[in-house]
């Protein structure tokens, strides 16, 4: 065989390679990119868990179980069930909560339920509209909601668990301060890290000097039940809500101000 005939033959044979490996790559591509897709999802909402814990969760809880009488919960099964169709929003849950988060929320949509963070009820987060997040950054955000889908939807039964009542009201107050969303809003040692509300880490001792011929026990007793009462300086009126009064009881509202007085 010539030389000529040995190269045609080469030619021939790594063009017959070449096909049957693009044809090989062409039916494996479609699972490739569906893997690729997958990962760069799953990237999106880790992304988004960490950008939702430092902006979102101050308002909507760490784990977005919502904070009482201020913002509501993102992973219940209302959300994802009934919301879209409770505010008219023809596109997909994804899209509503990107739109919600990128330009705020003026005014709370459930004001009787929800006071919001404050005027307005929601800031707008996009830099598109003055906030301090990418698109990129809300998607991710949005990705990592949606993705409660699954657990918001279970049917969970829930087994009522009882503890021992502590005699001590400072550890009663601890619990009055963590289950009524006051973490939240609040800043409190190694406790809680709101940034809506004032910082409460020595408010023990610093009630005892903010407002003159009056005591630390009133000062926060008052501001419990009527926020607007003493608001300080950098912060606005009318953000707390002002339904503690009906929702604790007397003896709660007891605990959480020895709680509070505790903090020195």
């Amino acid at each position: 065989m010539s030389r000529i005939h040995i190269e045609i033959t080469l030619g021939i044979l790594l063009v017959v390679l070449t096909s049957i490996v693009m044809i090989i790559m062409g039916f494996n591509e479609e699972t490739r990119m569906e893997r690729y897709a997958v990962g760069e999802v799953a990237q999106s909402i880790e992304v988004g868990a960490g950008l939702f814990e430092n902006n979102c969760s101050g308002c909507h809880g760490l784990t977005g179980e919502g904070v009482p009488n201020l913002c509501p919960p993102l992973n219940d099964r209302h959300f994802f069930t009934d919301r879209l169709k409770e505010v008219g929003w023809a596109g997909s849950l994804e899209d509503y909560i990107i739109a919600t988060v990128s330009s705020g929320r003026l005014q709370s949509t459930r004001p009787e339920q929800y006071v919001g963070g404050g005027k307005p009820a929601m800031p707008a987060w996009s830099e598109r509209y003055g906030g301090p997040l990418r698109d990129d950054q809300i998607r991710d955000i949005a990705r990592f909601v949606t993705n409660w889908e699954a657990t918001a939807l279970e049917q969970v039964e829930l087994v009522e668990v009882t503890s021992p009542i502590s005699e001590d009201p400072v550890e009663r107050g601890q619990i009055v301060y963590t289950s009524n969303g006051c973490s939240g809003c609040h800043t409190l040692g190694s406790l809680s890290a709101g940034t809506t509300g004032p910082v409460l880490t020595n408010i023990g001792t610093l009630a005892e000097t903010r407002i003159a011929d009056v005591t630390a026990e009133e000062y926060l007793r008052q501001s419990v039940l009527n926020p607007n009462a003493y608001v300080v300086e950098g912060f606005n009126p009318d953000v707390m809500p002002k339904t503690f009064g009906d929702t604790l009881t007397d003896d709660e509202l007891s605990d959480l101000v020895a709680f509070l007085l505790a903090q020195k």
